[in-house]
């Protein structure tokens, strides 16, 4: 049995609601790479990403740091990533570094 919203066929619909208290983050971007300044929930297991800029980012935990070796990631793009858990590990922070511009990271936590 599966508590996740059907489609009109009865088939699970693979959802994640926005955690509603303390889920979302602003990340300003520029030049010196910048975290999160909370750390993501225990509970959280997604987070989507929109920023407002090309960025680099990097997961990792309350030290982490994005450089230009880590993964670009474009403007104006709405994307879903998975914080790890069990043997791999949660990521707790993550880090944006621009590209060529500054702007805003756009974090938000799904549960």
């Amino acid at each position: 049995m599966t508590s996740l919203p059907l489609d009109v066929n009865n088939n699970p619909i693979p959802a994640l609601r926005l955690k509603t208290s303390g889920g979302a983050h602003a990340i300003t971007v520029s030049g010196t790479s910048a975290r999160n300044s909370t750390a993501f929930a225990a509970g959280t297991r997604v987070i989507s990403l929109y920023a407002t800029t090309d960025i680099y980012v990097r997961l990792g935990g309350a030290s982490v740091a994005a450089t230009s070796a880590d993964h670009f990631f474009p403007a104006n793009t709405y994307y879903d990533i998975a914080l790890g858990g069990g043997e791999t590990g949660h990521a707790t922070h993550i880090a944006a570094l621009q590209v060529s511009g500054g702007g805003t990271l756009y974090v938000s936590e799904k549960e």
